[in-house]
């Protein structure tokens, strides 16, 4: 079958939520307690172990398929317009999210900003930070780097949404 990686990622999230039903059906129904005064066939929960055990093997397989065709799409299928495959793509786009974040902080510092005194309050000397770089050139930069992130994050979403990739179960 042919799926979009956006589309795969809504498969492996369902199978892995069977997965996870799986287990805690199992955990459910694997030990039970029975009173000393009743009868234990009467209280027992329905759990078959060898049947249990299949599907969770069967389970597993498709999960590691599904990743495994995903993993090698990401790491095949180049995003247009940055040169790069998508995994990288996804290291990228944090790391534009970092420093752009890291800029947010530098372009809204003034200038000159006082220290507040602390422990020094009953002190006569004014701090002051300055900034050792130029305000002006970090808004720009900002500016620049929130632009590529947002290209790389459409870009990214774009190929997730349209280039689809063959998975069989």
């Amino acid at each position: 079958m042919k799926l979009t990686s956006a589309e795969a990622a809504k498969v492996l999230r369902k199978m892995n939520d069977d997965y996870e039903a799986l287990l805690a059906r199992e955990h459910a129904s694997e030990v039970f307690v029975a009173a000393v005064s009743e009868n234990v066939e009467d209280v027992r929960p329905e759990y078959d172990f060898a049947k249990t055990r299949a599907e969770e093997r069967v389970l597993a397989e498709k999960i590691r398929k599904l990743k495994h065709a995903i993993n090698v799409f990401n790491s095949t299928t180049e995003v247009p317009g940055f040169g790069m495959t998508i995994d990288a793509m996804l290291v990228y786009i944090p790391q534009l999210t970092r420093s752009r974040n890291k800029l947010a902080q530098m372009k809204s510092r003034l200038p000159k900003e006082r220290v507040e005194a602390g422990f020094r309050s009953a002190s006569n000397i004014i701090d002051y930070r300055y900034a050792n770089y130029d305000i002006e050139a970090a808004q720009a930069a900002y500016d620049e780097v929130s632009d590529r992130l947002a290209k790389a994050q459409t870009a990214l979403d774009l190929v997730n949404s349209t280039a689809t990739f063959e998975y069989s179960e």
